[in-house]
């Protein structure tokens, strides 16, 4: 057992999760951050993870409902605390989970937030115009064409490695949550906007080279520690570029530009099954939230289409 710090009981947890199941770094890290909150609760009322019972759980989670969280954070939560008491058990530290039998809150069932054709349009074209130089407005162009044409997730986006689109390819291979790999195509938008983004990175690597500097891994470099650039960097430069396509900033996330992909496929006839691949949903529940989406969309196709329900 590992001693009475709470700490190396999380890192403990963590670190055998990630080499069992593969976890991506920021699920690590949310988990991370919910269970030092569960134990820092606990800690103030003079209880550790060695100590807790049912009831220590029960009150954590009245706790995080009193602080105002919503029902999807206390959820994800309790699966943290869960998960590492049946951890725990398994290890031998303690003789039971105490967490095992408590039902959850439960996730809203909040439809997907989305954008229209036209707003995405907008978005593309602002694209073009924000950035000091030709090679920054390249670059966010490339962005916003690759992220609407492909659905990938923010930090699939940004940690693309540039070999990937060597070549010109129509289909790019992407790792995904828990090192998954799928393969999404390319719009021919895409292609040209990485056509042009593709020379300027292979002029500033010449640049790079010629300094004594090694050039970039990255098709998106960043001065961060990962060497690309971050998902805070993209969402902020998303906002401005939704200002200057007259659109409200609250409204355009880099997963809103997911769902619009994913919503707009579906409404051009495309199969669930496939946007599932798409998108690399583990399971199609996960894409059926999209069809909810489209309901006034189906009436009308309904109502607009269906004999019976033309008029005379």
């Amino acid at each position: 057992m590992p001693d009475a710090d709470p700490r190396r009981w999380i890192s403990t947890f963590l670190d055998a999760r990630s080499a069992e199941a593969g976890a991506a770094r920021n699920t690590q890290l949310a988990y991370a951050r919910d269970l030092l909150d569960f134990t820092d609760w606990l800690t103030a009322r003079g209880g550790s993870l060695a100590t807790a019972g049912r009831d220590a759980v029960e009150d954590y989670l009245i706790h995080c409902d009193a602080q105002g969280l919503s029902k999807a954070t206390r959820a994800r939560r309790l699966s943290a605390i869960r998960q590492l008491f049946r951890f725990a058990f398994d290890e031998g530290w303690r003789s039971d989970n105490p967490a095992l039998r408590i039902s959850g809150p439960g996730k809203a069932q909040n439809l997907p937030k989305t954008l229209t054709r036209e707003e995405i349009v907008r978005l593309i074209d602002a694209a073009r115009t924000k950035g000091r130089s030709a090679s920054d407005r390249m670059r966010n162009t490339a962005l916003l064409e690759l992220v609407y044409a492909t659905g990938m997730r923010v930090s699939e986006l940004v940690g693309l490695p540039i070999a990937a689109v060597r070549g010109n390819p129509r289909m790019v291979l992407v790792r995904g949550k828990g090192d998954k790999e799928r393969m999404v195509p390319m719009s021919g938008p895409a292609r040209a906007a990485l056509s042009d983004w593709l020379a300027c990175r292979d002029a500033d690597d010449d640049l790079a080279r010629k300094s004594g500097r090694p050039p970039s891994r990255f098709l998106f470099p960043g001065d961060g520690r990962d060497g690309h650039m971050t998902r805070q960097h993209f969402h902020l430069m998303l906002k401005d570029i939704a200002v200057l396509a007259g659109l409200s900033p609250a409204r355009v996330t880099p997963h809103v530009l997911r769902h619009a992909f994913a919503t707009h496929l579906l409404a051009g006839g495309a199969d669930l099954r496939v946007i599932q691949t798409l998108l690399g949903h583990a399971d199609v529940a996960t894409t059926e939230i999209y069809t909810h989406v489209l309901d006034d969309h189906l009436k009308h196709l309904v109502l607009t289409h269906h004999p019976l329900a033309k008029k005379a």
